[in-house]
């Protein structure tokens, strides 16, 4: 990836901008970073961002589609197959 500063990005925004078309270009000033991208990688990261909303959001119609929902695999899995099984140990005893 490249880098460059703030500064230079400003004396020559032109070549900086090109370059952003063919990979992602690190802005640095004063310790922080930001990234100058393509406008073809700036939607692909967009499309595939997702955001997460409190379940009290769900409209009726929503968690309809949410209880019809099936895991389609031929092999069998349960919740020991989540990586993070062990913050689920207790749960029940929690509630």
């Amino acid at each position: 990836m490249i880098s460059a500063s703030a500064s230079e990005v400003q004396k020559d925004f032109g070549k900086d901008e090109d370059r952003a078309g063919h990979e992602p270009v690190e802005v640095t000033h004063d310790g922080r970073r930001s990234y100058l991208v393509s406008e073809r990688l700036f939607k692909d990261l967009m499309s595939s961002y997702r955001r997460a909303i409190p379940v009290e959001a769900l409209s009726d119609s929503d968690m309809a589609l949410l209880e019809k929902a099936q895991v389609q695999t031929d092999e069998p899995y349960d919740l020991d197959d989540i990586l993070d099984s062990h913050l689920l140990e207790g749960r029940d005893e929690a509630s």
